[in-house]
């Protein structure tokens, strides 16, 4: 969840959620897009090739940039969409079009407290007198906006994440409109696998406008950490909850990327690094459900206290876990061939990354329809993908300056993201891939998000440690 601001630092007086209102403005924007995509052809028609691909270029870059305008205007569902897309269309989206979408994520006005207050009349009745709330979010999203309150008779501090007013019922009219305009652009191919990506957000999107069911996944995962303090979950306040509504408690915290975090001793940041990738691998070796929104504002770190006379030494920087509402449940089958890579990466066993694939295409299409010469290509993309979690003794291809004396593997030093985009780039993998199942872009995308909070971190890191309690020698 973004803070507050925007372009103006002006909130929002409405919001435009009826259907009409949507489609007008969708309309608009559809018209104006073909006009000037017309207008290009026609400005094009006597230019060299290259200087059509250039001007194509450029062209695209300005539609995709106000695409992305236009959506921002609209806020809702249309938005979350964008921004879906904007972190999984890279496999069937121009490149020029989800960098637009990225952008997606700055926009972040705030409601005026009017329509706030009014969502919150709606949901809790009189039992908002129950609480003094700040009339300031500290902060917002597409689909919602976080309010602090303070409860008046016990003192106990809160956050309401409150959702705008009828967002949830727009859902699949701007899916429509979101394919529709895509549709208008004319450079979106519309396939099948396009089609099952808007289901798939379709599905997602449903999930995340209902709050109770958000509220059970936290406390799912508040019973999870019971017990274990280097994380810290809010704990939901069903009594003030709907599915419209989300109260828990406040939870305080800095962002990895305050300064107070960068200036940490380095075993304290190697602490949270372990602990993050913990997290990770439990998701796919034991619970079988993941968190797929690999967003910074998901995440805060608590610090550890100082001591003093007054308050005890907690000793201990914890993770702070916000936002369940884009966790998905993968079915068995996913989970075992996610598994397989990872514990071939484990022992960088190439017959077992193979091995992993050929299994994989058992069930799905993606994998069985790949050459001999793309498996092998993607062997080996997989096995550096993988290296942070791999065993040093059984991995002889990483690199000596990634390794600090203790075995450490040092995610700033490592440019492991550059490598596999190389490596891809040279490959016949980057040239023969049709879009991967959308499950394991899903995964994908986690661990890159993973990799990039390693990184932002600077963290120093055991990951093959913690693989081999999922594991044995006997599995290579």
């Amino acid at each position: 969840m973004a803070n507050p601001q925007n372009y103006d630092n002006q909130p929002l007086e409405q919001l435009k959620t009826s259907a009409l209102d949507r489609r007008l403005s969708i309309a608009k924007a559809s018209l104006n897009i073909g006009r000037r995509w017309a207008t290009n052809s026609a400005f094009g028609l006597f230019k060299s090739k290259e200087e059509k691909a250039l001007q194509k270029q450029a062209f695209m870059r300005e539609q995709a940039q106000y695409l992305v305008d236009e959506l921002g205007k609209l806020k809702g569902s249309v938005v979350k969409i964008g921004q879906m897309l904007a972190l999984y269309g890279e496999h069937f989206l121009p490149p020029e079009i989800t960098e637009a979408l990225q952008t997606l994520n700055s926009q972040t006005t705030a409601f005026s407290w009017s329509i706030i207050e009014s969502a919150l009349r709606t949901e809790l009745g009189d039992t908002i007198h129950e609480f003094d709330i700040d009339h300031t979010p500290i902060g917002t999203a597409s689909l919602s906006q976080v309010h602090r309150a303070v409860h008046k008779a016990t003192g106990e501090q809160v956050v309401f994440k409150v959702q705008y007013p009828n967002i949830a019922d727009a859902v699949d009219s701007d899916l429509d409109l979101f394919r529709q305009l895509l549709k208008v652009t004319n450079v979106v191919p519309q396939t099948r696998q396009l089609d099952a990506w808007f289901e798939e957000i379709r599905d997602l999107l449903h999930h995340e406008v209902n709050y109770l069911l958000e509220a059970d996944t936290t406390e799912l995962f508040f019973q999870r950490f019971v017990g274990d303090s280097r994380y810290v979950v809010p704990r939901i306040l069903k009594a003030y909850s709907t599915d419209r509504l989300l109260c828990m408690t406040y939870e305080d915290g800095v962002s990895i990327l305050d300064e107070q975090v960068f200036v940490l001793p380095q075993e304290r940041r190697n602490a949270i690094g372990q602990a993050s990738i913990e997290i990770m691998l439990r998701e796919i070796f034991e619970w079988g459900d993941m968190q797929t929104d690999p967003n910074f504002g998901n995440y805060l770190i608590r610090l550890a206290q100082k001591p003093n006379t007054q308050q005890p030494d907690t000793q201990l920087d914890q993770l702070v876990l916000l936002d369940f509402g884009a966790i998905r449940q993968f079915d068995d089958n996913l989970l075992l061939i996610a598994r397989n890579l990872l514990l071939a990466g484990f022992f960088h066993d190439r017959g077992k990354m193979r091995q992993a694939i050929e299994q994989a295409g058992e069930h799905f299409e993606f994998f069985a329809n790949l050459s001999d010469s793309v498996k092998n290509d993607m062997v080996e993309l997989c096995l550096l993908a993988s290296e942070p979690f791999s065993l040093p003794s059984r991995n002889p291809t990483i690199p000596p300056n990634v390794l600090d004396v203790h075995g450490n593997y040092i995610w700033a030093q490592s440019d492991l993201h550059n490598r596999v985009i190389k490596l891809a780039s040279k490959s016949a993998t980057s040239k023969s891939f049709s879009v991967p199942p959308k499950e394991l872009m899903f995964i994908s995308r986690k661990f890159i998000g993973a990799y990039t909070f390693m990184t932002v971190l600077d963290a120093r890191t055991k990951a093959h440690d913690l693989m081999a309690t999922f594991t044995s020698e006997d599995w290579a």
